[in-house]
């Protein structure tokens, strides 16, 4: 009796610290949420006023109405959704190279390209731009790089640093050694090529890793700042991460469309990972099966 005493007290401990984590981790969210329904004379309201008397949605019509945010939106799904599929296919490739392949100095690429996962974008941002800049027979430029903008300012300059994430390559690799040696010797057998056994046995069975590594590429693409920041000079080629800044000046802060705005930029990455979810779980259950 006692231990069954002691194992309700446990879960009774449990579940009200993560309930206390969920009230602070959510309290901001639920105060965008509100803010971007008040009127603008109860945003700055003291004391604070959690609940609106009166729901506006004021601030989202002119958050679109008087902005480009509809084009900073159209370019980050745009961005988003070439890098989100550029990993899924390249990351897979690749980490069923290293998983199912034996070729010279696998291992020592390998952990080279971990290695580079220690390398901070700040220390990457300068070569970044320069190869962007100097990119050939683009923007102007001849075939050494040399005389125009390059990839500056576009939708590609945008992605090239993105299209493969070498997490991308480690969490495919770890699932695809997971999956039994016999459906490779199966495939083999049946006269399947690498190709042909990694597109017809291996990418359907790799579903929960894929949802996984497209969770991470979405948000991480989607909620870029720094890079969008530094590659792009007009406010046509903006996403929706630079767009938000068009709400704050050097000395005012439009509050209500910037808590409208950034609710909505916030929504597809909620989205996705909802819809993701059960995946999600999954894909991080068994990626690690293996070393």
């Amino acid at each position: 009796m006692s231990y069954k005493r002691h194992k309700a007290f446990q879960q009774v401990v449990i579940y009200t610290v993560l309930i206390a984590v969920s009230v602070v981790m959510g309290a901001p969210f639920l105060w965008m949420v509100l803010s971007s329904l008040k009127p603008n004379h109860e945003l700055f309201a003291y004391p604070p006023v959690w609940i609106p008397s009166t729901l506006t949605f004021e601030h989202y019509i002119n958050a679109f109405r008087y902005t480009d945010f509809s084009r900073y939106f159209l370019n980050s799904f745009i961005v988003t959704g070439v890098t989100v599929i550029s990993n899924l296919f390249f990351c897979s490739l690749a980490g069923y190279a290293f998983a199912r392949m034996d070729f010279y100095g696998k291992n020592v690429i390998f952990m080279a390209l971990l290695g580079t996962m220690m390398i901070p974008i700040h220390v990457r941002l300068v070569p970044l731009f320069i190869s962007v800049r100097r990119f050939p027979l683009a923007g102007g430029n001849n075939l050494f790089g040399q005389g125009g903008t390059g990839l500056i300012d576009t939708h590609l300059g945008l992605m090239l640093p993105h299209l493969i994430n070498i997490f991308g390559v480690f969490l495919m690799r770890q699932f695809f050694q997971s999956i039994p040696q016999e459906l490779t010797d199966a495939a083999k057998i049946d006269g399947a090529g690498e190709f042909g056994t990694y597109w017809r046995i291996f990418l359907p069975l790799s579903k929960p890793a894929l949802a996984t590594l497209s969770i991470f590429v979405f948000s991480g693409s989607w909620d870029d700042f720094l890079w969008p920041l530094v590659v792009t000079s007009s406010r046509y080629m903006r996403t929706v991460q630079l767009g938000l800044q068009i709400f704050q000046s050097q000395f005012t802060v439009n509050w209500g469309s910037l808590m409208a705005a950034t609710l909505v930029v916030t929504l597809p990455v909620i989205t996705i990972f909802i819809f993701g979810q059960k995946y999600f779980v999954q894909g991080i259950a068994t990626t690690g099966l293996k070393g």
